[in-house]
């Protein structure tokens, strides 16, 4: 068994983000196709932005996306649980384990208490601002004495608790994505690990958090590269190997800029709300700023767990695609099987009000039909609504000029009225005569082909292109389809 072991550590500061999930997926597959083990975290030490049903969400829209974690942080009915011999994974209830780490920085000299007050702090960035220069914090705690320092702690002044970063250090460290990466530690300032309610920065925590889980590999967003010199600065200062880093590109709108709220949906539950089959979205999402060998576009888990490698992970940039997306999504939707969809798609026909919840049972065999009538036109399972509308609305209005001219065709009126005469010998539709139907009727009138089989899709549905005709007259049935029948006797042949 292998000893990889990764971690996804969100904040639950919000929804998860598709940005997020792609983390989430690069370390799963990796952690799959090295036979290691995938953590999930939870760092939650940033208060001020704490969400309530963060957590839930987060575990919710991971394992609705089939990315299932060995360890970590677990729902078990409605409940948060722990499981697994690093814990707790919730770093708000790990704060007596950093206050251990803490104190032996302090006894090293390589951490310091800080009283500047946030006014000052402030003013000092202002400055640096009007210079044009923003260098940091000016260090100006730095050098206090032993005695300075136990007389402002004995006076009660409020502080936090800094990283003393060594002056004119090359810190190096390999990048997965990027290869060797150098910056001197005069670029970096002296970074709180400590804030003023006690509780660990993010910079912090994720050291103590990641050496004490024996984490070996840190996959996440390009954003934090400056701040990773700071990280293994901190490993060298307590003697720890500091593990490899996996630097991710930014995921980017359409306009290559980072993906965000005002540009539309980006949290996991806005896709799966609409309807997005996970599978798509996870297949979509590994392509975003990863290319693999072969010019596939279509891939499974395993697949995609036997393929990936850092190696083809883009240095820049992957634009989040939404066309694209819907694209393959619709492609998922075809190929999936109609009980599948149908399953899916009842919710939406229920909340739409095409159908009763307790008709479920007794219709579902119509239901399945109606959903196979349009599954095919499908690019998410929300767009329900609106591509099933036609089989619900009995006013005929025929989708452009095209159609509307077929609608007016000398042969329509002896073919509607030979539809007609088909239909009042019946109590209602079966499949078998859905199937049937257009035969007859062009034996009856003897009109063939296309003069046959536009006229009558139009005279049904106000279009000439769509779901299979024998399937619109099955869903349809025999009491809409005469009045429709009539509609469009009334309104377009007179």
């Amino acid at each position: 068994m292998s000893d990889i072991r990764v971690r996804f550590a969100p904040s639950p500061t919000g929804y998860v983000h598709i940005g997020s999930l792609r983390t989430a997926l690069y370390d799963y597959i990796f952690a799959k196709q090295k036979g290691g083990k995938y953590i999930l975290r939870i760092e939650d030490t940033d208060r001020t932005r704490y969400v309530d049903d963060a957590i839930e969400n987060l575990i919710n829209s991971l394992l609705w996306a089939g990315i299932e974690h060995d360890e970590g942080v677990f729902l078990e009915d409605g409940k948060i649980v722990q499981k697994g011999e690093y814990g707790p994974y919730i770093q708000s209830e790990r704060l007596d384990i950093y206050k251990k780490y803490i104190e032996i920085l302090l006894e090293k000299g390589l951490a310091y208490y800080c009283f500047c007050t946030k006014e000052r702090l402030d003013s000092i960035r202002e400055e640096q601002k009007k210079a044009g220069c923003l260098k940091g914090y000016d260090g100006h705690c730095r050098n206090l004495s032993e005695e300075e320092v136990k007389a402002k702690l004995d006076a009660g002044e409020s502080y936090t608790i800094r990283l003393k970063m060594p002056e004119d250090k090359e810190i190096v460290f390999d990048d997965l994505v990027r290869g060797k990466i150098t910056i001197n530690s005069n670029e970096v300032d002296d970074q709180v690990l400590i804030k003023s309610d006690g509780f660990p920065t993010y910079h912090f925590a994720v050291v103590v958090d990641d050496y004490l889980m024996k984490i070996t590999h840190v996959i996440r967003g390009e954003e934090w590269i400056t701040s990773t010199p700071k990280h293994v600065y901190m490993f060298e200062a307590f003697g720890w190997e500091a593990p490899k880093y996996v630097h991710l590109p930014t995921v980017l709108n359409n306009e290559k800029k980072k993906l965000s709220k005002r540009h539309g949906d980006v949290a996991v539950s806005d896709f799966k709300e609409k309807g997005y089959l996970p599978e798509a979205l996870v297949n979509y999402l590994a392509l975003v700023g990863w290319s693999p060998e072969s010019n596939k576009e279509f891939f499974t888990v395993e697949e995609l767990i036997n393929e990936f490698s850092f190696d083809r992970v883009s240095k820049t940039g992957g634009v989040f695609d939404r066309d694209k997306l819907k694209w393959v999504n619709a492609n998922y939707i075809r190929n999936a099987d109609v009980e599948k969809i149908t399953e899916l798609a009842i919710p939406y026909l229920i909340k739409d009000g095409y159908i009763k919840e307790e008709d479920v049972e007794s219709k579902y065999e119509w239901i399945k039909a109606l959903v196979a009538s349009i599954k095919d036109r499908l690019s998410y399972i929300g767009e329900i609504d609106e591509k099933a509308k036609f089989l619900f609305d009995n006013e005929i209005k025929p989708e452009n000029e095209e159609t509307l001219e077929v609608l007016k065709g000398e042969q329509v009126p002896t073919l509607l009225d030979a539809f007609k005469e088909e239909l009042d010998e019946l109590d209602q539709i079966d499949e078998e005569f859905s199937k049937k139907i257009m035969k007859t009727i062009g034996k009856k009138t003897k009109i063939k082909g296309k003069q046959l089989f536009m006229p009558v899709r139009a005279a049904l549905s106000g279009q000439l292109h769509g779901p299979d005709l024998d399937k619109i007259i099955y869903v349809l049935g025999k009491q809409n389809i005469l009045n429709r029948i009539e509609y469009v006797k009334d309104n377009y042949l007179n």
